[in-house]
């Protein structure tokens, strides 16, 4: 059982109302779902199906090579310890975390950023997306994150992928046609997988971080050719690093425009106020979910246009 702390608590029944918060705690209290995306430039769902005929295979609602994953005898959890995920026929992935690459939609022709990329499941999804055509840019800004990356790309067969090792504020030339920015955040929309997470939680944190996101985006939209899209997304329940952060570069940029995302999965009304601050009403076209919506993790998605 998670130990709450009371400004959590308050934080957060301010925002979704007492019974809401209750939802929202029993599923932080309960084990995430398990599961894949498999790789779709080694081998189809059918195939590996028959490769793995202990698991069972239940597909993910949005996502048409994602499943979770269950051992039919319960015997086994660890679906990571296998030839096939060696091989790189599948990556574990959370089934949350296969959105943001849906929404940006990369093709064969598309030149690509993946601005904070490592450890790469988004990055590896995009690629495959792509069938290793295209060029996609995948940027860290720490060595040791680029190690995993490395690791992943090679064990996933990309080969349409550049790796960088910068800053992404860094980025400030208009060369991309799309772009996916899935920013550093509290990763609070994880509790279910670390629960330290909200042992570590505090408010001044949360700030500091969107300062951080706003310059993020910022580059990334600088760095977006006219007419590209512009992916935001971060595992965060936080308003202050999503829909604060799509509000100020709204305001920021008269050339930003929202879209709408449509995909089969349950989603929650993004917040329009927070702390006596009103956001632009554009944002009621983000994506917002609660670990509760869907039973996954929590995750904020915004699709945004430079026109």
């Amino acid at each position: 059982m998670l130990v709450e702390k009371p400004k959590w608590k308050a934080r957060f029944t301010q925002i979704l109302g007492e019974k809401d918060y209750k939802e929202f705690m029993k599923c932080n209290n309960e084990w995430l779902r398990r599961s894949i995306r498999i790789n779709t430039l080694k081998i189809t769902s059918e195939e590996l199906k028959k490769r793995l005929p202990e698991w069972k295979f239940t597909k993910v609602p949005w996502c048409e090579i994602g499943f979770f994953m269950e051992h039919k005898k319960g015997e086994r959890l660890d679906i990571g310890n296998t030839t096939e995920f060696q091989l790189g026929y599948y990556y574990g992935q959370e089934a949350a975390s296969m959105i943001p690459p849906l929404v940006l939609n990369p093709k064969q022709n598309d030149i690509v950023l993946d601005m904070c990329a490592a450890p790469g499941s988004k990055t590896t999804q995009m690629a495959a997306m792509m069938e290793n055509k295209g060029v996609l840019v995948a940027n860290d800004v720490k060595g040791s994150r680029l190690a995993s990356l490395g690791i992943n790309l090679q064990r996933m067969g990309i080969t349409n992928t550049i790796v960088t090792l910068m800053q992404g504020h860094w980025f400030r030339q208009p060369r991309f046609n799309k772009i996916l920015l899935d920013a550093p955040c509290s990763g609070t929309g994880n509790v279910r997988k670390s629960p330290k997470i909200m042992l570590i939680w505090n408010p001044n944190g949360i700030k500091r971080l969107a300062g951080q996101q706003k310059s993020l985006i910022n580059a990334a939209f600088n760095s977006l050719k006219k007419g590209g899209i512009l992916v935001y997304s971060t595992c965060s329940i936080e308003p202050d690093e999503n829909e604060g952060v799509i509000d100020f570069l709204l305001g920021k940029h008269e050339t930003a425009k929202l879209m709408e995302i449509k995909l089969n999965l349950k989603r929650a009304d993004p917040i329009l106020e927070f702390e006596g601050k009103k956001y632009n009403s554009e944002v009621k076209k983000c994506l917002r979910i609660w670990p509760q919506t869907n039973n996954t993790g929590g995750f904020f998605v915004t699709k945004i246009k430079k026109v």
